[in-house]
């Protein structure tokens, strides 16, 4: 109980964190060039409150429960040695976990030419298969960086064939589906597959699986867009709710709760039923074990039940009502430095970057520290946002950003050591979370409405800019590290293609 209670305070520190820059930052705009209604101020602060409350419960409940279900799941899976029952079993849980995602609901209404069910059939598909790719090239030590180059190059040679205007929520879609209940399953069952393997290259290979899973939603949506031809015309966002007593304020997010409370046990549920066969299977948990895990999923689910309520009631009326005021300003340039700001401590704030950050320094043993990590995530998102607010005062098409960007980063995989590499394509994933979805997002759309652009053209798109920028900034760090391990061990003779953090894999730790 006393080392449960002392957890629960580590988390609320680390929580408080990351999520008080961003009121710190809202409440001076608020109170200086972005005048809002009391009301919306209210209702953020409310959602705050949730948000932090949901933060605390989900991190803790993920350590206690996610995260040994997938480790456990992904080593006794791979021990059976049957390849046809591993892909199988993963082809299911990409498929299952993708259905239940809450944020693949919110892409489906965006794209009304194309049928709900459709899209999201599609997109689950994807992800399955994307998933079964990973697994296999983890038991087969195939190279992350030759596949990410195959499959991005489909992508863009694809991006020839879908209308323009729609390309924006193709490339959203890659983000949107890796939400905070599958990025740390998907991240622990890479953990346990690689367990198995005994070679110097098996903690390299345990990342990768977010940043698979990542390229199926995009290859699914652009191909729906080569069928369908969707419509780029101008969605209009929704009328922000202006609230006038208490009673009000308490009847939003009442009738909010109840929406999430049902999303998130359907998104929960295939995890649990999965683990609940292989329990009744393998055996592999003592009773201990299963009612720790057992806690910890109930910890999740209130975790983020109340966080998503939080975001999308509390943090997306601000968000939009931000964006609108900034940008209706004289200077409207201002938003581009502002959203920069924002962008830098906002992904703090992301559920999944805490099991992210930590799990690569618990693998790493020290090596890429979560702070460090951290700083890069800080530094990408940073510089995504600001980009986002330039394209949507300029109007400037999506892929003037991204082929660059992905040129950048495919270019760097041949460059850092392989480890930095699956990290920094899976941290693309975690990045573009609900902090994204509900606040960064709104926050581009109101913008958008206030220089009269076009919101599916222009404001879309930030999801997908924020998943980039982070594979960039990261393997910048794993260059540099290669860099100054390369000076600190000249004496050592590498072989062709091989890195420092490959010739120094078997040493304890290494400071950065």
């Amino acid at each position: 109980m006393h080392s449960l209670r002392s957890h629960f305070q580590e988390k609320l520190f680390e929580t408080l964190k990351a999520v008080i820059p961003i009121l710190v930052i809202v409440l001076l705009l608020c109170f200086t060039i972005t005048p809002i209604p009391p009301s919306i101020l209210l209702t953020f602060l409310v959602g705050a409150v949730m948000l932090i409350i949901g933060m605390l419960f989900f991190n803790v409940g993920v350590e206690l429960s996610m995260t040994p279900i997938g480790e456990r799941m992904g080593t006794t899976m791979t021990k059976t040695k049957n390849i046809l029952l591993v892909i199988l079993i993963s082809f299911i849980m990409g498929f299952a976990i993708t259905i239940s995602e809450p944020d693949l609901q919110v892409l489906a209404e965006q794209v009304p030419s194309i049928p709900n069910l459709t899209l999201i059939l599609a997109v689950a598909f994807g992800v399955a298969v994307f998933l079964v790719l990973a697994v296999l090239r983890m038991l087969f030590s195939i190279p992350l960086s030759h596949l990410l180059l195959v499959f991005y190059g489909i992508i863009f040679l694809l991006t020839l064939f879908v209308p323009a205007g729609f390309l924006s929520v193709a490339f959203d879609s890659g983000g949107v589906t890796t939400g905070p209940m599958t990025v740390p399953f998907i991240m622990a069952f890479g953990v346990g597959i690689a367990a198995i393997r005994s070679d110097k290259h098996a903690a390299d290979d345990s990342f990768g699986l977010v940043a698979m899973c990542s390229i199926g939603p995009i290859l699914a949506v652009l191909i729906l867009g080569m069928i369908f031809k969707p419509s780029t015309a101008e969605q209009v966002a929704d009328s922000i709710r202006i609230i006038d007593n208490t009673v009000d304020l308490w009847q939003l997010f009442m009738v909010g709760l109840p929406k999430y409370v049902e999303e998130m046990a359907l998104s929960i549920l295939p995890i649990v039923a999965a683990f609940g066969v292989f329990q009744l299977l393998t055996r592999e948990c003592n009773r201990k074990t299963l009612i720790k895990i057992c806690v910890g999923v109930l910890y999740t689910y209130i975790g983020l039940v109340l966080f998503l309520t939080g975001v999308n009631v509390g943090f997306m009326p601000a968000g939009n009502y931000l964006g609108q005021t900034i940008a209706g300003l004289p200077y409207a340039w201002i938003i581009v430095p502002i959203g920069i700001v924002i962008g830098y401590f906002i992904v703090k704030a992301e559920p999944a970057v805490f099991v992210l950050t930590n799990q690569v320094e618990e693998i790493t043993s020290g090596i890429i520290s979560a702070k460090s990590m951290g700083l890069s995530l800080s530094i990408g998102v940073a510089a995504s946002v600001g980009l986002a607010m330039i394209r949507v005062l300029t109007g400037i098409s999506i892929l003037w950003f991204l082929v660059p960007g992905y040129l950048i980063a495919l270019i760097l995989t041949f460059f850092v050591p392989k480890i930095f590499t699956a990290i920094a394509f899976d941290s693309g994933g975690v990045a573009s979370g609900p902090m994204t979805a509900t606040f960064l997002l709104p926050f581009a759309m109101g913008a958008c409405q206030a220089v009269g652009g076009n919101i599916i053209t222009d404001a879309f798109g930030i999801v997908a800019m924020v998943a980039m920028t982070p594979l960039i900034t990261i393997q910048i760090m794993g260059l540099i590290f290669a860099l100054k391990e390369n000076q600190m061990h000249k004496g050592v003779v590498f072989q062709i293609g091989q890195t420092p953090l490959d010739a120094y894999g078997d040493m304890d730790i290494i400071e950065l």
